[in-house]
């Protein structure tokens, strides 16, 4: 996923809503699946993915081609791999120290997040779960902005419960019940994001709480994301390392801005 950074007040407030609610951690269970999206004209794209111990595999298709990601917290790197070409880029995910970046938590949620502040507000109840009040504020391109966000105080930043942001936008999630999904017992909720103009736009998630990750997700417009053919137990680790044969290439540098006539 391409990302930017927000150039005005509500980019960035939308872009924080993003980071907030981003997977904290790998699921615990190690597990493979398969990876399906429908897009709204009924087609659909597949892909592989592997957790392991700390570390996550995912082999999707980009342009025709084989794109093979791989993620290994314990020794802070990822690996992006062409299969047909046969080589590899290589990145740190490690903090400018050299040490694993903290992971949010409920009781820390700007932990490993640089230029993101957090003041505790309390705890309370929503849709049924206990929450942790927390003013979350962030600062980009010497712009600030505010959020507040109610925690699931077991499940942690992964799972917010509701979410107001400045402008007037918010985020509500709504226990809808609980459902068998692949034969998996999943809860089902719905997350309801309504932007400053008073408009509404609905997701609808299965949660799996054994995964802890939702493993349906159905968005605006018909498209669907989903896991299926869940396998729980240990991967090998051999698919979490670079197969013999492969060359490392640097990544692509950014082009300079052309100079000013």
């Amino acid at each position: 996923m391409n990302m930017t950074r927000p150039s005005n007040p509500r980019a960035l407030a939308i872009g924080l809503a993003i980071i907030l609610t981003a997977p904290a951690a790998l699921a615990d269970p190690q597990f493979s699946a398969e990876m399906v999206q429908r897009g709204a004209d009924g087609k659909s794209t597949t892909g592989q993915i592997a957790v392991g111990e700390g570390r996550l595999r995912t082999e999707t298709l980009h342009q025709g081609q084989s794109l093979v990601r791989i993620g290994d917290e314990k020794r802070g790197v990822e690996w992006i791999l062409f299969p047909e070409r046969k080589n590899y880029m290589e990145r740190s995910t490690l903090g400018p120290d050299g040490k694993a970046m903290a992971k949010p938590t409920a009781q820390d949620p700007c932990a490993g997040m640089p230029g993101v502040s957090c003041q505790r507000k309390g705890e309370e109840q929503v849709s049924g779960r206990a929450a942790l009040v927390w003013e979350i504020t962030a600062t980009q391109m010497g712009k600030t902005m505010s959020t507040t966000q109610w925690i699931d105080k077991e499940r942690g930043p992964s799972f917010p419960l509701r979410q107001t942001m400045a402008g007037g936008g918010k985020m509500e999630r709504v226990a809808l019940g609980e459902e068998v999904l692949s034969g998996r017992k999943t809860e089902k909720w719905r997350l309801d994001l309504t932007g400053p103009d008073g408009k509404t736009m609905s997701t609808t998630e299965w949660y799996d709480p054994e995964l802890k990750m939702a493993i349906k997700q159905e968005y605006p417009g018909g498209i669907v994301s989903e896991l299926t053919s869940i396998q729980i137990g240990p991967q090998a680790d051999e698919i979490f390392s670079i197969p013999a044969g492969y060359t490392r290439i640097e990544p692509p540098q950014p082009s300079a801005p052309a100079p000013r006539q």
